[in-house]
């Protein structure tokens, strides 16, 4: 794969960036891979797309994140407005329909640009999308996000990170039992244990709330000419966006496709939760390829 080109739209509110890695020379066609995350920016799919020489491979930082930095005063994000970005990068790059690997919020805006602008997409891999409204105890799920938010304001960083780990990593519905834990020690987890102070974090704050409270049409997806699949990692089972994607997978009448790792299982070492890149990568050629 050539080296990445980093590349600035120029859109309503915000200079996105992105950057463009092309195939080898010789490589056979396929469409443009694009790879979205959120609050996770571009470089987090270094490891992933070093595997993809035979595409177009693009990555990008979501408005308010990262590189791409907004000229609209407004700090929230949406999987609607991210979605409109998308539409205008896919635009710009004149290489639609293309396909998306969507991670975590990146999964649910990918949903949103489907649902928004299906003709932008032949194939979604949408990887853990963590949506509650989908899960059988949505409401639980809204306290738990609201306490490890509570946690961030009252104690800072470590201990809103600590309470967030708990909640992703708890088996199973969020029930009694889950809420009369102790909160959880930041130490435990290697994070530090002092406030500095900050309380902008795009996870730990209020400012991606939208994101986890999306509400998927399923009439518009399934009815959209884009092929959908919903991802889910074999080291997840149990967990809360393993539910969430086996339940959006529900809504939208099939089975979620089980992928290798976890959560972050396309991950390189370099950022301390590493996955299996290599074997992420071979699945997710597969299901691009059956379409």
């Amino acid at each position: 794969m050539t080296e990445k080109q980093t590349r600035t739209l120029a859109a309503p509110g915000v200079d996105l960036v992105y950057d463009v890695r092309e195939p080898l020379a010789g490589s056979p066609g396929h469409r443009t891979l694009l790879m979205i995350g959120q609050p996770m920016t571009a470089e987090g799919f270094d490891a992933l797309a070093a595997h993809f020489t035979d595409r177009a491979v693009v990555t990008y930082d979501p408005r308010g994140l990262g590189r791409s930095v907004r000229t609209d005063g407004r700090s929230e994000h949406t999987p609607q407005q991210q979605a409109a970005d998308l539409h205008l990068l896919i635009e710009a790059l004149g290489a639609g329909p293309v396909d998306v690997f969507g991670s975590s919020g990146g999964a649910v805006t990918g949903l949103e640009l489907v649902a928004a602008h299906s003709g932008d997409v032949g194939t979604l891999v949408a990887h853990e999308p963590p949506i509650n409204a989908v899960l059988p105890d949505a409401e639980a799920a809204e306290r738990a996000r609201a306490a490890f938010h509570e946690a961030y304001q009252a104690k800072g960083p470590g201990a809103g990170m600590a309470a967030f780990i708990a909640m992703t990593s708890w088996q199973g519905e969020f029930t009694d039992d889950y809420f009369a834990q102790p909160a959880p020690d930041p130490a435990a987890f290697g994070l530090p244990t002092d406030d500095d102070g900050s309380r902008d974090d795009p996870l730990l704050s209020k400012v991606s709330w939208a994101v986890s409270d999306y509400r998927p049409d399923a009439a518009v997806l399934t009815a959209a000419p884009t092929r959908i699949v919903i991802a889910v990692g074999e080291e997840s089972a149990g967990t809360y966006t393993a539910r969430t994607a086996v339940a959006t997978a529900a809504l939208l009448g099939r089975e979620a496709v089980v992928f290798p790792s976890h959560h972050g299982g396309f991950l390189g070492g370099e950022y301390g939760y590493a996955g299996k890149p290599a074997e992420f990568a071979a699945r997710l050629r597969e299901v691009l390829d059956a379409s």
